[in-house]
């Protein structure tokens, strides 16, 4: 059309540069991979050396590349990852024109999981090195992602006895409508009949299947069954009804560039038993000798805590209030002060509860604490305890979790440094995944693709943060 900017003829002859390093400019984000990958020492970390006999294969160097390359813009697949090498001109730069069928790229993922986790760990220390981690304070969190195994393969007895009503209440309605059928003679309620008992067979033979998934899930060792990948757990998230089949990702990031310091994908649908296992990958990572762990209530446990105090990790997590009486409207634990010079709690009425006994149970002794004869008579009794007495337990290593707690107190803006240095993480890295699903299978090949997604998030950032020549000529320094 007349009036608009004119595209150049598909038959003119173009005078193209002379080289592909032409098309790449010299502050391009793909320079960055090229020297990134050339810069390790691929053996050292894992890689496979070159086979001494037969056919050649394409080298790590050159499948690494094609995977960060891939991570950095989003395309994650293999056969995505066949196409770009094909047709994009940065990726035929990168690996000099050499483009691998899927079977190939899906192969290298699968075959150098721990070798490809090490590379990220890698990428980690040099940002250590150049100062792009401080390594005092990190936030810790965990985010749920979906596996490719659907909820309709997935069984917990739940789902198995939800399923189970559903047949039953199917059948009934086939069988209703097939004996009406029967009381009529023409043609049509013939073919009627053929259609329904055809249903009912069918779904008498998904009854039979769910009996014996029954058994399967009794004998699992955690009551769950998933078809698609038997790795993958029904997790529990925060709206309702909207629980997915996946795998928990917990991540460590730093707090002054909020780079990921640490990861790993559990199948374990909480966090509470995550805060000293990352609090120690991340001190490793940083080489920080004090460090400081922010996490939220869902880390919150006892042993965790005390576990981080022995290890020289500094925690801080918000307490969980889980007493039954606080929604009744009774006092809290946390409305009586605890005298430790003294070994007694004062209660909201001034009355001093002293120590009683030691009972020993899972979580180690616990003591309590009351007052034999005040409570008759306390005017706050009401708003207190329906019992005769009130009884304070304490954790026989309580104090770990008051000086928890006071740090809490002398960083009040602990919690929004949290949030916003750990929570956009998950965010971006999901927004990458089309708020889709991992591609792999297993937990082993899912801790690798997550690897891939953290080290591509970090390389981005720092991309951000530096500039990509400066990067660039820190990495070969």
């Amino acid at each position: 059309m007349a009036g608009f900017i004119e595209g150049k003829d598909r038959q003119e002859q173009l005078f193209l540069p002379e080289c592909l390093d032409d098309y790449v400019a010299e502050d391009h984000p793909v320079r960055v991979v090229d020297v990134f990958i050339d810069e390790l020492d691929l053996s050292d970390l894992g890689f496979t050396a070159a086979a001494a006999t037969g056919r050649p294969g394409y080298s790590p160097a050159t499948m690494l590349k094609l995977y960060l390359y891939g991570y950095l813009n989003q395309v994650q697949s293999s056969r995505r990852l066949e196409r770009e090498a094909g047709r994009n001109i940065e990726l035929m730069w990168l690996t000099g024109k050499l483009a691998p069928d899927f079977k190939t790229i899906a192969d290298f993922r699968r075959d150098n999981g721990e070798a490809i986790r090490a590379v990220c760990r890698q990428f980690v220390v040099l940002c250590r090195k150049i100062g792009l981690i401080a390594g005092g304070t990190v936030a810790v969190d965990g985010s749920r992602f979906k596996a490719v195994n659907t909820r309709d393969k997935n069984f917990t007895p739940g789902a198995i006895r939800r399923r189970v009503e559903q047949i039953e209440a199917s059948i009934e309605r086939y069988l209703s409508m097939l004996d009406t059928a029967d009381r009529q003679e023409d043609e049509v309620a013939e073919m009627r009949r053929d259609r329904l008992t055809e249903r009912l067979e069918r779904l008498r033979q998904q009854m039979r299947d769910l009996k014996a998934m029954e058994r399967a899930v009794e004998a699992a060792p955690d009551g769950q069954v998933s078809l698609t990948d038997p790795d993958a757990r029904a997790m529990a998230t925060n709206g309702k009804g909207t629980g997915l089949v996946g795998y928990n990702v917990q991540a460590a990031v730093d707090t002054k560039h909020h780079l990921v310091v640490a990861h790993e994908v559990t199948n374990v649908g909480h966090d509470r038993t995550q805060l000293t296992n990352m609090g120690q990958q991340a001190r490793e990572a940083t080489g920080a000798d004090e460090l400081t762990v922010l996490a939220d209530r869902g880390y919150f446990s006892g042993e965790e805590v005390l576990a981080c105090d022995e290890a020289g990790i500094k925690a801080i997590v918000p307490k969980s209030l889980t007493s039954s009486g606080l929604k009744r409207g009774f006092f809290g634990k946390q409305d009586f002060v605890f005298d430790a010079d003294r070994d007694l709690y004062v209660c909201p009425a001034g009355q001093e509860l002293t120590r009683a006994k030691y009972r020993s149970d899972r979580e180690g002794d616990i003591i309590f604490y009351r007052h034999l004869t005040a409570c008759s008579t306390c005017e706050l009794k009401p708003r207190c305890t329906p019992e005769k007495l009130r009884r304070i337990r304490r954790w026989e290593h309580e104090q770990v979790i008051d000086a928890m707690q006071a740090r809490l107190d002398r960083m009040p803006d602990a919690m929004r440094v949290r949030r916003q240095t750990v929570e956009h993480v998950f965010g971006t890295i999901k927004d990458w995944m089309g708020r889709g699903h991992f591609l792999t299978r297993r937990l082993r090949n899912v801790g690798t693709e997550m690897s891939l997604h953290v080290l591509a998030y970090n390389l981005k950032r720092a991309i951000a943060i530096l500039g990509a020549p400066e990067l660039m000529k820190a990495m070969r320094a």
